[in-house]
């Protein structure tokens, strides 16, 4: 669905119809072997790099420069989509997105693609666990 450009999450959220956690980010993580996982995090939260290196059981992630995040999915920061990613990576979707219409990025500028979150989950067989942090908590 395309959509007119937003210059915040809750006014995102208002045009889409939806609250601000029903926006879902998908962030490209990479791994310090250099391997790629997808983290789906609701919009109005911010990853848990703690609990997700537990959940993944690692000692070392990191979000890669924006140019290995387009190399690695084929998608620009903002457009992210594990839907028609160029190489499939595991999907880690926080367990707060289970049960809901869920809009997220479409692959393009000003497009959003809704979803049922469970259909997404199954899709990709995502591993699904408390991934996020309440935005007022973000540490790395």
């Amino acid at each position: 669905m395309a959509r007119p450009a937003a210059g915040s999450l809750d006014e995102a959220a208002e045009l889409l119809g939806l609250a601000a956690s029903d926006i879902v980010k998908t962030l490209v993580v990479k791994r310090s072997d250099d391997t790629y996982l997808f983290a789906l995090i609701p919009g109005d939260r911010a990853i848990s790099w703690p609990k997700l290196r537990a959940v993944v059981g690692v000692n070392k992630l990191r979000l890669p420069e924006p140019e290995l995040a387009l190399a690695a999915t084929g998608f620009e920061r903002g457009t992210i989509t594990p839907v028609g990613s160029t190489t499939a990576w595991p999907v880690y979707a926080d367990a707060s997105i289970v049960g809901k219409r869920i809009a997220m990025g479409a692959g393009a500028h000003g497009f959003s693609l809704f979803v049922d979150a469970d259909d997404l989950i199954r899709s990709y067989d995502a591993v699904v666990d408390d991934i996020s942090q309440p935005m007022s908590e973000r540490r790395v």
